[in-house]
């Protein structure tokens, strides 16, 4: 009996920081990289559009906000994704042409109200936006950027190929959250994030285990340099090499796939055998033999149920 099969990628890259079609133009490229390099599933980075704003301060204070705060933010809104929008069609029809499914982090700007968040966008092969995750708790300063997310996005899909889904950055440091995927049978586990530190591969290596699932970890590569000249002044203290990614692709065994990246742009490849995720359940099933319903009850609010995907042609 043969088992299931999947090739996939996982970018790390540089995006035209501040910049939305500059950015939409680097995110057609690197998908028509992963499809050469015969991936049928590719993770982007954390905010690929318009980029992670590392390293600035948008003149905060508490109970304080300044035109210059104010100035900052536009540019950042002007620049962040719409899912209906020109810039949302060009990504649709190159991920069509490549015929592959994309799991896409942007800032997305909500056009009523106008708030921002930070979001995993999925399109399956046929260019469509099948679903999103919008990250539930902005850390640090980015809350002053991001509104919070709720439970109607904390969700799975289930695909032709898997169950996919996934969780932003620190999310992963959510018990709960985390919880909440198992509990949807994420098979295909995403972790877009812009945390570039050592202890973030302890992180996706632990999520592998305690999941019993493939993790792929996707960062950005940024320099200083790679900022517009209006934002050089504020990164006088900052080394040259901003974010130094960390990309990783890890196995429902903790054995490490492919990475971790550093220092550089690049595609990680993987092969994934689906027959692995059935033979590690034997050991451990974090929401089967493993649990104690019996002791602990998890109520999650307004999570819908997983996106179905398999009765409709990918």
């Amino acid at each position: 009996m043969s088992s299931f099969k999947l090739e996939i990628g996982v970018v790390q890259a540089t995006p035209a920081l501040f910049d939305l079609q500059g950015s939409v133009t680097k995110t057609v490229q690197w998908i028509e990289k992963a499809a050469d390099a015969g991936c049928e599933l590719v993770l982007f980075p954390e905010s690929f559009i318009p980029c992670y704003p590392r390293g600035l301060r948008y003149d905060a204070q508490v109970g304080k906000r300044t035109e210059k705060s104010r100035d900052h933010w536009l540019d950042y809104w002007n620049n962040s994704f719409e899912t209906d929008s020109q810039e949302a069609q060009r990504i649709s029809a190159a991920v069509r042409k490549a015929g592959i499914f994309v799991a896409l982090g942007v800032t997305e700007k909500e056009p009523v109200g106008g708030s921002l968040y930070c979001t995993l966008i999925y399109f399956n092969t046929d260019g469509q936006i099948v679903g999103k995750h919008r990250k539930l708790k902005p850390t640090g300063l980015e809350r002053y950027l991001w509104a919070e997310g709720d439970g109607a996005t904390l969700t799975t899909l289930n695909t032709s190929f898997g169950r996919i889904g996934g969780l932003i950055c620190w999310e992963n440091y959510m018990p709960l959250a985390r919880t909440a995927m198992y509990k949807k049978g994420v098979e295909i586990y995403l972790a877009p994030t812009a945390d570039m530190r050592d202890s973030w591969q302890s992180t996706m290596e632990h999520i592998a285990l305690e999941g019993r699932c493939f993790v792929l970890a996707a960062n950005q590569f940024v320099r200083k340099s790679d900022y517009p000249e209006y934002y050089q002044p504020q990164l006088t203290a900052e080394p040259e090499i901003m974010s130094s990614g960390g990309s990783v692709i890890y196995a429902p065994t903790g054995e490490l796939m492919a990475g971790p990246l550093w220092n550089e742009e690049g595609l990680l490849t993987a092969e994934l055998d689906f027959d692995l995720l059935r033979r590690v359940k034997l050991d451990f099933d974090v929401v089967g033999h493993y649990a104690r319903n019996d002791v602990f009850d998890l109520k999650i609010c307004n999570q819908p149920e997983t996106i179905d995907l398999r009765k409709n042609k990918e």
